[in-house]
Protein backbone atom coordinates (compact mmCIF):
# COMPACT_ATOMS: atom_id res chain seq x y z
CA UNK A 1 0.00 0.00 0.00
CA UNK A 2 1.38 2.85 -0.97
CA UNK A 3 2.51 6.19 1.48
CA UNK A 4 0.77 9.35 1.25
CA UNK A 5 3.41 11.66 0.25
CA UNK A 6 2.66 14.22 3.07
CA UNK A 7 1.75 11.81 5.93
CA UNK A 8 3.41 11.16 8.55
CA UNK A 9 4.66 7.69 9.45
CA UNK A 10 4.96 7.29 13.61
CA UNK A 11 7.65 4.79 13.98
CA UNK A 12 8.24 3.02 17.69
CA UNK A 13 11.81 1.95 17.53
CA UNK A 14 14.70 0.14 19.79
CA UNK A 15 17.66 2.26 20.72
CA UNK A 16 21.04 0.07 20.19
CA UNK A 17 24.09 0.62 21.31
CA UNK A 18 22.97 2.35 24.09
CA UNK A 19 25.88 4.44 26.53
CA UNK A 20 25.37 6.08 29.31
CA UNK A 21 27.45 8.70 30.55
CA UNK A 22 28.38 8.69 34.14
CA UNK A 23 25.20 7.69 35.47
CA UNK A 24 24.77 6.57 39.20
CA UNK A 25 22.64 3.72 39.87
CA UNK A 26 20.22 5.32 41.74
CA UNK A 27 19.32 9.05 40.56
CA UNK A 28 16.39 11.00 41.12
CA UNK A 29 14.29 11.42 38.36
CA UNK A 30 12.17 15.09 39.47
CA UNK A 31 14.45 17.77 38.90
CA UNK A 32 12.65 19.46 42.48
CA UNK A 33 13.90 15.95 44.53
CA UNK A 34 18.04 16.90 43.90
CA UNK A 35 19.66 18.36 46.77
CA UNK A 36 22.69 20.04 45.35
CA UNK A 37 23.32 22.57 47.91
CA UNK A 38 23.98 25.48 45.80
CA UNK A 39 24.29 29.10 47.22
CA UNK A 40 23.47 30.88 43.91
CA UNK A 41 19.93 32.21 44.33
CA UNK A 42 18.70 30.98 40.87
CA UNK A 43 20.14 27.91 38.85
CA UNK A 44 19.54 25.45 35.86
CA UNK A 45 21.02 23.06 34.09
CA UNK A 46 19.71 22.37 30.54
CA UNK A 47 20.68 19.59 28.11
CA UNK A 48 21.36 21.74 25.17
CA UNK A 49 19.95 19.89 21.54
CA UNK A 50 16.42 19.63 22.86
CA UNK A 51 16.67 22.58 25.92
CA UNK A 52 15.33 19.90 28.01
CA UNK A 53 15.70 21.21 31.74
CA UNK A 54 17.51 18.63 33.94
CA UNK A 55 17.32 20.75 37.29
CA UNK A 56 16.21 23.75 38.58
CA UNK A 57 15.84 25.88 40.97
CA UNK A 58 14.11 29.38 41.24
CA UNK A 59 14.65 28.89 37.44
CA UNK A 60 12.12 32.12 36.41
CA UNK A 61 13.23 34.81 39.77
CA UNK A 62 14.09 37.87 37.96
CA UNK A 63 17.88 39.47 38.72
CA UNK A 64 20.71 41.22 38.05
CA UNK A 65 22.30 39.01 35.51
CA UNK A 66 25.86 41.41 35.26
CA UNK A 67 28.28 40.21 32.45
CA UNK A 68 26.23 37.31 31.35
CA UNK A 69 24.21 39.91 29.45
CA UNK A 70 26.51 39.72 27.10
CA UNK A 71 25.77 36.40 25.95
CA UNK A 72 23.02 38.25 24.08
CA UNK A 73 25.19 40.76 23.09
CA UNK A 74 27.20 38.17 21.36
CA UNK A 75 24.88 36.52 19.63
CA UNK A 76 23.40 39.78 17.99
CA UNK A 77 26.77 40.19 17.18
CA UNK A 78 27.71 36.78 15.69
CA UNK A 79 23.68 36.92 14.16
CA UNK A 80 25.49 39.85 12.13
CA UNK A 81 28.57 37.51 11.11
CA UNK A 82 26.66 34.73 9.36
CA UNK A 83 24.53 37.07 7.75
CA UNK A 84 27.10 38.78 5.95
CA UNK A 85 26.68 42.09 7.38
CA UNK A 86 29.38 41.77 9.28
CA UNK A 87 33.24 40.94 8.64
CA UNK A 88 35.39 39.31 11.66
CA UNK A 89 37.96 42.15 9.48
CA UNK A 90 35.69 45.02 9.50
CA UNK A 91 37.38 47.59 11.43
CA UNK A 92 35.32 49.20 14.55
CA UNK A 93 35.91 52.96 15.92
CA UNK A 94 35.53 53.29 19.19
CA UNK A 95 33.69 56.22 20.25
CA UNK A 96 33.80 58.47 23.62
CA UNK A 97 30.86 56.68 25.27
CA UNK A 98 32.21 52.97 24.24
CA UNK A 99 35.38 54.39 26.00
CA UNK A 100 33.78 55.59 29.16
CA UNK A 101 32.25 52.28 30.22
CA UNK A 102 33.63 51.54 33.39
CA UNK A 103 33.95 48.13 35.02
CA UNK A 104 35.62 45.42 33.32
CA UNK A 105 37.37 46.79 30.31
CA UNK A 106 40.56 46.80 28.16
CA UNK A 107 41.08 50.46 28.33
CA UNK A 108 40.06 51.07 24.81
CA UNK A 109 40.53 54.82 23.92
CA UNK A 110 38.68 57.61 21.57
CA UNK A 111 39.12 57.15 18.17
CA UNK A 112 40.99 53.88 18.60
CA UNK A 113 40.25 51.26 15.67
CA UNK A 114 40.44 47.71 16.29
CA UNK A 115 39.22 44.73 14.41
CA UNK A 116 35.75 43.23 15.22
CA UNK A 117 37.65 40.03 15.83
CA UNK A 118 40.01 41.84 17.98
CA UNK A 119 36.78 43.39 19.82
CA UNK A 120 35.09 39.79 19.91
CA UNK A 121 37.97 38.57 22.20
CA UNK A 122 38.06 41.38 24.48
CA UNK A 123 34.20 40.70 25.28
CA UNK A 124 34.45 37.29 25.62
CA UNK A 125 37.93 36.43 26.87
CA UNK A 126 38.18 39.45 29.35
CA UNK A 127 34.33 40.38 29.42
CA UNK A 128 35.48 44.19 28.03
CA UNK A 129 32.30 46.43 28.50
CA UNK A 130 34.17 49.00 26.38
CA UNK A 131 34.40 46.37 23.43
CA UNK A 132 31.14 45.30 23.73
CA UNK A 133 29.87 48.67 23.52
CA UNK A 134 31.55 49.89 20.64
CA UNK A 135 30.62 46.50 18.52
CA UNK A 136 26.98 47.10 19.62
CA UNK A 137 27.51 50.78 17.83
CA UNK A 138 28.90 50.32 15.10
CA UNK A 139 26.07 47.44 14.13
CA UNK A 140 23.33 49.66 15.41
CA UNK A 141 24.28 53.28 15.12
CA UNK A 142 23.90 53.21 19.52
CA UNK A 143 23.90 51.09 22.15
CA UNK A 144 20.28 52.60 22.78
CA UNK A 145 19.20 50.89 19.03
CA UNK A 146 21.61 48.10 20.09
CA UNK A 147 19.93 46.96 23.41
CA UNK A 148 16.14 47.40 21.53
CA UNK A 149 17.37 44.42 19.29
CA UNK A 150 18.74 42.38 22.43
CA UNK A 151 15.14 42.61 23.89
CA UNK A 152 13.21 41.93 20.42
CA UNK A 153 15.65 38.73 20.38
CA UNK A 154 15.01 38.25 24.14
CA UNK A 155 10.94 37.87 22.88
CA UNK A 156 11.86 35.71 20.14
CA UNK A 157 13.56 33.26 22.24
CA UNK A 158 10.90 33.08 24.85
CA UNK A 159 13.11 35.33 27.40
CA UNK A 160 9.64 35.99 28.99
CA UNK A 161 10.95 37.60 32.54
CA UNK A 162 13.99 39.37 30.80
CA UNK A 163 14.27 43.36 30.35
CA UNK A 164 17.90 44.43 28.96
CA UNK A 165 18.85 48.17 29.98
CA UNK A 166 22.52 48.06 28.07
CA UNK A 167 24.73 45.71 26.14
CA UNK A 168 27.31 45.29 28.86
CA UNK A 169 25.69 44.36 32.04
CA UNK A 170 26.28 47.15 34.12
CA UNK A 171 23.95 47.89 37.09
CA UNK A 172 20.76 49.78 35.82
CA UNK A 173 17.51 49.81 37.74
CA UNK A 174 15.16 46.78 35.62
CA UNK A 175 18.11 45.53 33.77
CA UNK A 176 17.20 41.66 34.92
CA UNK A 177 16.92 38.34 33.41
CA UNK A 178 16.61 35.17 34.45
CA UNK A 179 18.65 31.61 35.18
CA UNK A 180 16.27 29.94 32.73
CA UNK A 181 16.08 32.93 30.07
CA UNK A 182 20.00 32.62 30.10
CA UNK A 183 20.05 29.35 29.23
CA UNK A 184 17.62 29.79 26.41
CA UNK A 185 19.89 32.68 24.77
CA UNK A 186 23.37 30.25 25.72
CA UNK A 187 21.41 27.65 23.73
CA UNK A 188 20.63 29.56 21.05
CA UNK A 189 24.54 31.23 20.86
CA UNK A 190 26.05 27.89 21.17
CA UNK A 191 24.05 25.68 19.01
CA UNK A 192 23.44 28.31 16.30
CA UNK A 193 26.82 29.90 16.27
CA UNK A 194 29.16 27.28 17.18
CA UNK A 195 32.44 29.52 16.27
CA UNK A 196 32.16 31.41 19.51
CA UNK A 197 33.91 28.38 21.13
CA UNK A 198 36.74 29.41 19.22
CA UNK A 199 36.93 32.44 21.58
CA UNK A 200 35.73 30.97 24.83
CA UNK A 201 37.98 28.78 24.97
CA UNK A 202 41.04 31.50 25.25
CA UNK A 203 42.76 30.99 27.99
CA UNK A 204 45.01 34.10 27.71
CA UNK A 205 45.88 36.67 24.72
CA UNK A 206 47.07 40.03 23.49
CA UNK A 207 46.35 42.71 21.85
CA UNK A 208 47.74 45.64 20.24
CA UNK A 209 46.60 49.17 21.14
CA UNK A 210 47.71 51.89 18.31
CA UNK A 211 46.67 55.66 19.52
CA UNK A 212 48.17 59.03 19.31
CA UNK A 213 50.04 58.01 22.67
CA UNK A 214 51.85 54.99 20.42
CA UNK A 215 51.68 51.57 20.40
CA UNK A 216 50.96 49.59 23.28
CA UNK A 217 50.07 45.51 24.26
CA UNK A 218 47.62 44.49 26.69
CA UNK A 219 47.00 41.30 28.19
CA UNK A 220 43.98 39.00 27.99
CA UNK A 221 43.24 36.34 30.88
CA UNK A 222 39.84 34.64 30.75
CA UNK A 223 37.51 35.61 33.41
CA UNK A 224 36.05 31.72 33.24
CA UNK A 225 38.47 29.78 35.18
CA UNK A 226 36.07 26.88 34.65
CA UNK A 227 37.92 26.12 30.95
CA UNK A 228 40.97 25.08 33.30
CA UNK A 229 38.91 23.19 36.29
CA UNK A 230 36.48 21.15 34.67
CA UNK A 231 36.65 18.53 32.52
CA UNK A 232 35.32 19.10 29.46
CA UNK A 233 34.13 22.97 29.75
CA UNK A 234 33.87 25.03 26.73
CA UNK A 235 32.69 28.40 27.80
CA UNK A 236 30.73 30.45 28.63
CA UNK A 237 30.47 33.52 30.30
CA UNK A 238 30.84 35.15 33.48
CA UNK A 239 29.58 37.79 35.18
CA UNK A 240 30.07 39.90 38.44
CA UNK A 241 28.97 42.99 40.30
CA UNK A 242 28.53 44.14 43.97
CA UNK A 243 24.29 44.17 42.84
CA UNK A 244 23.79 41.05 40.86
CA UNK A 245 26.86 39.06 43.02
CA UNK A 246 28.44 36.30 40.83
CA UNK A 247 27.22 34.77 38.19
CA UNK A 248 28.00 32.13 35.57
CA UNK A 249 26.56 30.63 32.29
CA UNK A 250 28.86 27.76 31.94
CA UNK A 251 28.86 25.28 28.59
CA UNK A 252 30.21 21.75 28.96
CA UNK A 253 30.87 18.70 26.80
CA UNK A 254 31.36 15.23 27.32
CA UNK A 255 30.57 11.74 25.42
CA UNK A 256 28.31 13.34 23.10
CA UNK A 257 26.42 15.22 25.93
CA UNK A 258 25.90 19.02 25.44
CA UNK A 259 25.14 21.16 28.63
CA UNK A 260 24.39 24.42 30.04
CA UNK A 261 24.49 25.62 33.90
CA UNK A 262 23.64 28.74 34.88
CA UNK A 263 23.95 29.91 38.43
CA UNK A 264 23.19 33.69 39.58
CA UNK A 265 24.04 35.53 42.94
CA UNK A 266 26.11 33.21 44.03
CA UNK A 267 28.45 34.67 47.04
CA UNK A 268 31.76 34.30 45.48
CA UNK A 269 33.97 33.42 42.73
CA UNK A 270 34.98 29.44 44.07
CA UNK A 271 31.19 29.48 44.82
CA UNK A 272 30.04 30.73 41.57
CA UNK A 273 32.52 27.33 40.19
CA UNK A 274 31.31 25.04 43.17
CA UNK A 275 27.16 25.50 41.86
CA UNK A 276 28.28 25.60 38.31
CA UNK A 277 30.52 22.32 38.49
CA UNK A 278 27.93 20.80 41.04
CA UNK A 279 25.31 21.28 38.22
CA UNK A 280 26.80 20.09 35.07
CA UNK A 281 27.84 16.85 37.64
CA UNK A 282 24.13 16.46 37.83
CA UNK A 283 23.39 17.10 34.48
CA UNK A 284 25.69 14.55 32.95
CA UNK A 285 24.95 11.97 35.28
CA UNK A 286 20.76 11.99 33.95
CA UNK A 287 21.61 12.53 30.08
CA UNK A 288 22.25 9.14 28.56
CA UNK A 289 22.88 8.51 24.73
CA UNK A 290 21.64 6.38 22.32
CA UNK A 291 22.11 5.59 18.71
CA UNK A 292 19.69 5.12 15.99
CA UNK A 293 20.11 4.14 12.56
CA UNK A 294 17.36 5.07 9.95
CA UNK A 295 17.20 3.60 6.77
CA UNK A 296 16.02 4.04 3.39
CA UNK A 297 13.43 0.90 3.63
CA UNK A 298 11.76 3.04 6.75
CA UNK A 299 11.58 5.82 4.87
CA UNK A 300 10.20 4.37 2.11
CA UNK A 301 10.11 6.33 -1.93
CA UNK A 302 10.01 10.16 -2.08
CA UNK A 303 8.08 11.05 -5.21
CA UNK A 304 8.80 14.34 -7.41
CA UNK A 305 5.74 15.52 -9.44
CA UNK A 306 6.96 16.83 -12.80
CA UNK A 307 10.50 15.74 -12.52
CA UNK A 308 12.43 13.80 -15.05
CA UNK A 309 12.97 11.29 -11.99
CA UNK A 310 10.11 10.16 -10.90
CA UNK A 311 11.81 9.34 -7.41
CA UNK A 312 14.40 11.71 -5.38
CA UNK A 313 17.60 9.70 -4.02
CA UNK A 314 18.87 10.24 -0.37
CA UNK A 315 21.07 8.51 2.37
CA UNK A 316 20.02 5.38 2.91
CA UNK A 317 21.63 4.45 6.30
CA UNK A 318 20.95 7.67 8.42
CA UNK A 319 22.95 7.58 12.04
CA UNK A 320 22.18 9.67 14.81
CA UNK A 321 23.01 10.18 18.23
CA UNK A 322 19.77 11.26 20.52
CA UNK A 323 20.10 13.03 24.11
CA UNK A 324 17.91 11.41 26.69
CA UNK A 325 17.20 11.60 29.92
CA UNK A 326 16.93 9.47 32.50
CA UNK A 327 14.06 9.10 34.80
CA UNK A 328 11.38 10.13 31.54
CA UNK A 329 9.17 6.84 31.60
CA UNK A 330 7.48 7.80 28.61
CA UNK A 331 7.98 5.89 25.22
CA UNK A 332 10.79 7.45 22.86
CA UNK A 333 8.83 7.64 19.33
CA UNK A 334 10.65 8.53 15.86
CA UNK A 335 8.41 10.46 13.43
CA UNK A 336 9.38 10.43 9.62
CA UNK A 337 7.70 13.74 8.11
CA UNK A 338 8.55 13.57 4.28
CA UNK A 339 7.73 16.67 1.59
CA UNK A 340 5.76 16.88 -1.36
CA UNK A 341 8.58 17.59 -3.96
CA UNK A 342 7.81 19.33 -7.39
CA UNK A 343 10.67 19.35 -9.86
CA UNK A 344 13.59 20.79 -9.56
CA UNK A 345 14.99 19.57 -6.68
CA UNK A 346 18.50 20.32 -6.35
CA UNK A 347 21.13 17.79 -4.49
CA UNK A 348 21.26 19.05 -0.92
CA UNK A 349 18.00 20.40 -0.95
CA UNK A 350 15.42 19.01 2.73
CA UNK A 351 13.06 16.60 1.71
CA UNK A 352 12.14 15.50 5.03
CA UNK A 353 13.10 15.09 8.59
CA UNK A 354 13.14 12.49 11.07
CA UNK A 355 12.41 13.72 14.64
CA UNK A 356 12.49 11.78 18.00
CA UNK A 357 10.22 12.32 20.79
CA UNK A 358 9.85 11.75 24.15
CA UNK A 359 6.35 12.03 24.66
CA UNK A 360 5.49 15.70 23.59
CA UNK A 361 9.28 16.92 23.74
CA UNK A 362 11.32 16.70 20.92
CA UNK A 363 14.97 15.43 21.62
CA UNK A 364 16.60 15.71 18.01
CA UNK A 365 16.07 16.84 14.36
CA UNK A 366 17.62 15.13 11.71
CA UNK A 367 17.03 16.28 7.82
CA UNK A 368 16.47 14.15 5.06
CA UNK A 369 18.32 15.33 2.05
CA UNK A 370 18.57 14.92 -1.37
CA UNK A 371 21.55 13.52 -2.96
CA UNK A 372 21.00 14.20 -6.54
CA UNK A 373 19.52 16.33 -8.74
CA UNK A 374 16.08 16.25 -10.21
CA UNK A 375 15.35 18.23 -12.88
CA UNK A 376 11.82 19.48 -14.59
CA UNK A 377 10.50 16.89 -16.90
CA UNK A 378 10.56 17.82 -20.31
CA UNK A 379 8.08 16.86 -23.49
CA UNK A 380 10.17 13.54 -24.47
CA UNK A 381 10.03 12.30 -20.95
CA UNK A 382 6.59 13.22 -20.61
CA UNK A 383 5.73 11.28 -23.52
CA UNK A 384 7.28 8.59 -22.70
CA UNK A 385 6.23 8.19 -19.36
CA UNK A 386 2.89 8.05 -20.76
CA UNK A 387 3.54 5.58 -23.44
CA UNK A 388 4.65 3.29 -20.98
CA UNK A 389 1.20 3.76 -18.98
CA UNK A 390 -0.60 2.28 -21.90
CA UNK A 391 2.33 -0.13 -23.50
Amino acid sequence: MKRLLTGILVLCFSFINIVYANQPETVATAAETANLSLSAKSAVVMEANSGTLIYEKDKDKELPPASVTKVMSLLLIFQEIDSGRLKLTDNVTVSEHAASMGGSQVFLEPSEVQTVETLIKCVVVSSANDAVVALAEHIAGSEEGFVKRMNQEAKKLGMRHTTFKNACGLDEKGHVTTAYDIALMSRELTTKHPDIFKYTNIWMDTITHKTKKGTKEFGLSNTNKMIRQYNGCTGLKTGSTSTAKFCLSATAARNGVNLIAVVMASDDSKTRIKDASALLDYGFANCQVMEDVTTAKEIGKIKVAKGKKENVSYSDHMKVKVINIKGNQKNIKKEIKTKSLTAPVKKGQTIGTIIYKNGNQILMKKEIKASENVEKMDYLTSLWRIAGKYF
